[in-house]
């Protein structure tokens, strides 16, 4: 996850942003600034430049070319490509600039895509045939990384794959919306782009290209001495194998690197990095901290690293098997062992490390996914970045949470990481935070001595190496803080809630860029998708609507960019609830900003309006969920059919809850695992979110047989949840069980008690019995809303109103303890108060992931006014729901939409 989210690290310090802020500093290629040539069209976005002939029509699907590239020679690839496609009319697009080149290819890069430079679109099998035979040509001698997903023809830079020209989407069987290609009966189905060649079942590769997949499939293990028997890592620089010796049988590890993939912040790429690897570990021999070498081979082009395998497990996995603040049953005896345990296993890996140091070598890429617990042996694994203590160098690649300052090198950068490490074994990936701010590891450092029994001179001692000099130290922020604020949360008395309130107003008010058409206010990676800069999770709509729910002011600049924004024509505009102009239109509606909340609507009616049959056609790529699907568009309509009387949208929602009933199934009609290649689970994307749909239309109608589809739903979700050894229910995810309101059982467990509410069930009541435990943890990874500390206190807010055991005081209690809580995550911006968002690698301020999502959580168990998430208010009677309005609407004869819709809704 935290790869995809590199590339917007590099253009702010502070904020994921995109690189054209940078242009300067990461220049375009060369080429770029070519003129367009006569007749033809260009587009530019934060990757590619896109360069048609005007007036050519392509089909909507077919073969393409991709061309890959080293760095060295990009640019004659580039020249070569636009002088060829401009002469013959192709078609094409290119990487915009190296820097983006390298992130593209760079180790942890998507290996499904990687390593495409150029990619050119032939009309059809007889021109693509020709232009592979003449570029093959005039590229010879070029080489560049093998791109995964496509068919390499012949031995050169030119590759091929069949998939879409155009772009549609349709929903993929883990229920999301994804790239789509059409098949022969006309429909759209998943362009799968994965890391090996696949074709579409009905589709037959051109003859002309049947030798290259033959070349392609004669390189095996055949006559290697080793055999694979299964998979232990993958990354774009090549696989970690588990296999034997075939002549002793002795087990074995084979890590492979791909010549040209992989590339690091010096350009090295995984070759150059396994070779340097070799070298160390044969200069290492012999010691018990480092995994022997047994051999290292090349086949096919690849070369393969061989070492002793070893019978253990990471460090990582050890934390998340042990840790006991992610525990219910947490005992303080129970926190005393961990502490022993973590103090002992620090230890051992403080004499690992000395071992290397022993040696001459500095490790280099310290963190605990390279360490192997094997019994009570400690081994270091991966030193591809290890180097000579005397070269004194800083690692080119690391982990972000123990990546060296750079006044650190050579063994100051060891020793730097294992200052990390000491923090990190009590507060997993809190660490992340000190590259946005360092002070705060003397904040981590207090709260790790706070909450376990360790010598406080060892935490002392792991702070002082973090921060360094002194001349470099800081003072934490003296802004008011959520862990300082509530002196009775949960009774209404909020303490300095108000102070609280307006340092995080502040920070996002600081923040704001009204300047940019992207986006108003810095927040996740997604905002930079199309109109994902709008937005309630993500974009501005949220953020807006945080302020004002909580009391923090309206902010009118503000809001015309919105407005201005989300009416702009856009070639593609998202339609979804949390994802797009449905959230949109809420947020203006919640602001007061009637009509401009109708003129949106009627701008999201035109992307989703259904035909006048109940069935929803499946080919518009829509999903059920809440997040970016008809539940929440459903929800959305109900609640404008609430505002303003109007029966259009009554009769839109109507349809909609229609269409998702007929695509609800049974269930059992879920798998028991949440996402991957799984539909998911959860209050976001998952059958809560229509389950929450059902209910709202049960309360305006009251047909029984809508809470009969909200129970089938609610059902499906809790089919995929897992009872813990503590007793807790969390979503069951394959890799590891979520807790959290979007993906995990929290967001289920807010719609079991809103169904609740109206039918009693034991089967849920002790589902959600069971739930409950999972917001009252004392320690989660991030902050925010959607999955972090924030949710659960949303969450415990919200339960507080229906306490079931007339226990008032110990939900209050729990509120009053996660908001202390924030302190692991709460950092100063400007002279207010921040919080990270996703991947903790930079500050957030949008309502999904960052801080406008604190700020409402904070809002929803302390402002003296009701803060809830939508579609979480009481229910209402079903007569309060009756229409009000005092003109009756009309609609333009054949239209399903109203004309002048909004000034005629009073």
């Amino acid at each position: 996850m935290i790869s995809k989210y590199e590339i917007y690290c590099l253009a702010d310090p502070a904020f994921y942003d995109t690189l054209d802020r940078k242009r300067t500093e990461h220049p375009d290629f060369a080429i770029t600034g070519r003129p367009v040539p006569e007749g033809w069209a260009h587009q530019a976005t934060d990757t590619w430049m896109h360069y048609a002939p005007t007036g050519v029509t392509l089909p909507t699907q077919g073969w393409k070319i991709h061309i890959s590239s080293c760095r060295e020679q990009a640019e004659r690839v580039l020249d070569t490509a636009w002088d060829y496609c401009t002469a013959g009319g192709l078609p094409f697009k290119f990487l915009r600039g190296r820097r983006v080149m390298t992130m593209q290819n760079s180790k942890y890069a998507f290996r499904g895509s990687s390593g495409k430079l150029v990619t050119i679109y032939p009309e059809d099998e007889a021109r693509l045939e020709l232009v592979l035979k003449e570029l093959a040509e005039v590229l010879d001698g070029v080489e560049g990384p093998y791109i995964l997903s496509d068919l390499r023809y012949g031995e050169g830079p030119l590759f091929v794959r069949y998939g879409g020209f155009a772009e549609r989407h349709c929903v993929s069987d883990s229920g999301e919306r994804v790239l789509a290609i059409e098949d022969p009966d006309g429909r759209l189905v998943p362009d799968v782009r994965g890391p090996a060649f696949a074709l579409p079942s009905w589709v037959t590769l051109p003859a002309f290209l049947e030798p290259h997949l033959a070349a392609r499939n004669s390189v095996t293990l055949e006559g290697v001495p080793y055999q694979v028997d299964g998979v232990l890592h993958f990354s774009n620089g090549g696989g970690v194998y588990a296999g034997h010796d075939t002549r002793t049988g002795e087990r074995v590890v084979l890590k492979e690197a791909r010549p040209h993939a992989g590339l690091d912040a010096a350009g090295r790429d995984a070759v150059t990095r396994l070779r340097h690897e070799t070298d160390i570990m044969e200069r290492l021999a012999g010691l018990d901290a480092v995994p022997a070498l047994r051999d290292h081979f090349v086949l096919g082009g690849h070369h393969f690293l061989v070492q002793e395998h070893i019978d253990g497990i990471t460090l990582s996995q050890l934390i998340a098997q042990r840790h006991p603040l992610t525990r219910a049953d947490r005992t303080p005896q129970m926190i005393k062992d961990y502490a022993d345990w973590a103090t002992g296993m620090l230890d051992r890996v403080r004499r690992a490390v000395s071992a290397l140091h022993g040696r001459g070598v500095v490790f280099g890429d310290l963190h605990p996914f390279n360490i192997l617990v094997d019994g009570d042996r400690v081994v270091l694994i991966d030193f591809e970045v290890s180097s000579l203590a005397a070269e004194r160098r800083r690692p080119t690649l690391a982990n972000p949470g123990f990546v060296p300052p750079p006044d650190r090198a050579g063994v100051a950068a060891d020793e730097y990481a294992l200052a990390c490490l000491q923090l990190a074994v009590f507060a997993p990936m809190a660490t992340m935070l000190l590259q946005l701010h360092r002070p705060k590891a003397m904040e981590i450092g207090r709260l790790v001595a706070e909450t376990f029994p360790v010598p406080p001179e060892t935490v002392d001692a792991a702070v002082r190496t973090i921060l360094g000099p002194e001349p470099q130290r800081s003072e934490p922020s003296q802004s008011p803080k959520p862990s300082q604020s509530p002196k009775k949360a949960g009774d209404g008395t909020a303490g300095d809630w108000p102070a609280v309130r307006d340092a995080i107003a502040r920070a996002i008010i600081a923040s704001a860029t009204p300047e940019r058409d992207d986006r108003l206010f810095p927040g996740d990676i997604v905002q930079f998708e199309p109109g994902g800069g709008l937005g309630l999770a993500n974009g501005a709509a949220g953020v807006l609507h945080a302020l004002a729910a909580t009391g923090a002011g309206r902010f009118p600049e503000h809001e015309e960019w919105l407005v201005r924004r989300a009416k702009a024509p856009a070639d593609r505009r998202e339609a979804g609830f949390y994802n797009g102009l449905h959230g949109v239109a809420y947020a203006l509606l919640a602001l007061g900003r009637r009509q401009d909340a109708l003129d949106v609507a009627e701008l999201a009616s035109r992307h989703t309006a259904p035909p006048a049959s109940t069935a929803f056609p499946e080919s518009v790529g829509l999903d059920l969920s809440l997040y970016r699907g008809l539940a929440g568009m459903a929800l959305n309509l109900l609640h404008l059919h609430d505002v303003t009387g109007e029966p259009y949208f009554r009769q839109q929602a109507d349809r909609l809850v229609a269409a998702v009933a007929d695509r609800l199934g049974g269930p059992d009609d879920v798998p028991e695992i949440s996402g991957g290649r799984h539909p998911h689970a959860g209050l976001m994307y998952g059958s809560a979110g229509p389950a929450l749909m059902f209910l709202h239309a049960y309360e305006r109608t009251g047909d029984p047989a809508l809470l009969d589809l909200a129970a089938t739903a609610l059902r499906q979700d809790l089919r995929r949840c897992v009872t813990r050894d503590d007793g807790q229910l969390q979503v069951e995810q394959g890799w590891r069980t979520n807790p959290y309101l979007d993906e995990g059982s929290a967001g289920i467990g807010l719609v079991l008690a809103r169904y609740l509410a109206h039918r009693d069930d034991e089967a849920f009541a002790e589902a959600l019995a069971a739930i409950s435990p999972v917001a009252t943890l004392p320690y989660y990874i991030q902050p925010g809303l959607f999955a972090g500390r924030a949710g659960m206190i949303a969450c415990l807010a919200a339960w507080r109103g229906r306490d079931r055991a007339g226990q008032p005081g110990e939900l209050a209690g729990h509120i009053t303890a996660q908001i202390a809580r924030l302190a692991w995550h709460e950092l100063p911006y400007r002279d207010g108060l921040a919080f990270p968002g996703a991947q903790l690698l930079r500050l957030s301020m949008d309502f999904a992931t960052g801080s406008a999502g604190v700020l409402f959580a904070l809002g929803a168990a302390l402002h003296d006014e009701p803060v809830r998430l939508p579609f979480f208010e009481p229910p209402v009677s079903q007569a309060s729901q009756r229409c009000q309005a005092r003109v009756s609407p009309r609609t333009t004869a054949g239209s399903t939409v109203p004309t002048s819709m909004g000034r005629r809704c009073t």
